[in-house]
């Protein structure tokens, strides 16, 4: 039975006192923030900083390459995504707040700031195909949309870190 106990603690729904659900938050703020728009960041600042010729139209290809997709996949199912999206984050928020279930808590507070950073990343891309962005106005542009993106993410982590310390001290999870 004891190995029992190991296994279903590792994997236990209790998320706030759970060291995996702050791995994984920090994961995918580390991800989100390094990825903008489908484009490594190192290779943004290495394109920015070299100025050799292969580099730069490899990234010009990478970001044309992303924003078209992202508003490929708007103009196809936005909608749809949209209303999808609203109805599984208004089900989480239902659950966990309403009916207090931690872990569709836990999950409502990773997806919603990814849901903004969704429509962020779309007003970028709008932004870029619209201007038609090249050279130092595309890299500012990637810029300040990974200062918006790491903004939220600090935002969110401080609110999950809040919400998760009430909520364990309130159940009494850690003593």
């Amino acid at each position: 039975m004891d190995w029992y106990e190991h296994v279903f603690e590792l994997i236990d729904l209790r998320s706030f006192s759970n060291l995996w659900f702050w791995i994984v938050l920090a994961l995918i703020w580390s991800s989100t923030s390094h990825w903008v728009l489908g484009i490594p960041w190192d290779l943004a600042q290495r394109a920015r900083r070299n100025q050799d010729a292969a580099g730069v139209q490899d990234f010009h290809d990478l970001v044309r390459i992303n924003t078209n997709r992202i508003l490929f996949i708007m103009d196809e199912t936005g909608l749809l995504l949209s209303g999808f999206l609203c109805f599984v984050l208004t089900v989480l928020a239902l659950l966990g707040f309403v009916y207090n279930n931690e872990f569709s808590q836990a999950v409502f507070l990773l997806l919603f700031p990814l849901s903004l950073i969704g429509l962020l990343s779309l007003r970028t891309a709008q932004k870029i195909k619209s201007n038609g962005l090249q050279g130092e106005a595309l890299f500012k542009a990637l810029t300040r949309h990974r200062l918006a993106t790491q903004v939220i993410g600090m935002i969110a982590i401080f609110v999950t870190a809040i919400w998760g310390m009430w909520q364990n001290m309130n159940i009494g999870a850690l003593g």
